[in-house]
């Protein structure tokens, strides 16, 4: 398993010393917004929160809306379970003592409650709330009904939905979905995503999310609201000029 460590420790061993007793592979970042973009290739997510609690709520909020189906778990001392509550967003907590065992059983735990994603898209379908996209027939249907795409539209949606709360800069996303041949600039993105949203109309262009300074990520909706719902901690900067014709005349179908 591969799981991200994010502290400012210089001793990340002494976070949760049964992590080098257990075969996973973990990396350690900084507790800093940069890891936003690491977050995705990790299995589960590690926030050191022994000390700053402040700090470590908020990153943990930020992880929570960004990192999408990637568990979040806060490693806490004793005294800091007091100030954790629902809206710290995170999936599981851990203490600094806690043993190999109950580590490995925790993080397997969370894990297998995330595998249902991974098991759709082996059937070449992905859903995202209302959305159902159908990598056989390359077909994106909301609510049953079938979107107009174009083909890069489609990959993008799809490649979007694949990795859902995982945020992807312009330049990663132009170099996934259009290739590393492709000459256009990241503008193309901010075009196609201007596409979709308004094929997704007003009431599901949200599941497209914007992160400021960032880039883009697919949101999942709560359970029981609307699309636009789920995004209400996002930060949209969205496109400023992006539809001018010099733009449009970047894209590529």
């Amino acid at each position: 398993m591969e799981l991200l460590l994010l502290t400012a420790d210089l001793h990340p061993d002494t976070v949760l010393p049964s992590l080098s007793l257990l075969a996973h592979t973990v990396r350690t970042a900084a507790p800093e917004v940069s890891a936003l973009l690491e977050a995705g290739s990790a299995e589960v997510v590690l926030v050191d929160a022994r000390t700053d609690l402040a700090g470590a709520r908020g990153l943990c909020r930020l992880l929570s809306a960004t990192a999408g189906s990637v568990p979040v778990v806060a490693v806490l001392t004793e005294g800091g379970l007091v100030a954790v509550n629902a809206e710290w967003g995170i999936d599981e907590i851990l203490l600094p003592g806690t043993g190999p065992a109950e580590t490995d059983a925790r993080l397997r735990l969370l894990t297998g409650r995330r595998g249902a994603p991974a098991a759709e898209q082996a059937s070449g379908q992905t859903k995202l709330g209302e959305l159902l996209i159908d990598e056989g027939t390359y077909t994106a249907r909301l609510r049953g009904k079938p979107l107009d795409l174009t083909y890069k539209e489609f990959e993008l949606l799809k490649y979007l939905t694949q990795h859902v709360g995982r945020v992807f800069t312009r330049a990663q996303l132009l170099q996934e979905v259009w290739g590393y041949d492709f000459f256009g600039g990241t503008r193309t993105v901010d075009v196609h995503v201007r596409r979709l949203r308004a094929k997704l109309g007003p009431e599901y262009e949200s599941l497209i999310g914007t992160v400021r300074n960032v880039g883009y990520k697919a949101v999942r909706p709560a359970r029981g609201q609307h699309a636009a719902d789920s995004a209400n901690d996002e930060v949209l900067d969205d496109l400023n000029g992006a539809d001018g014709g010099a733009s449009e005349s970047l894209t590529s179908q």
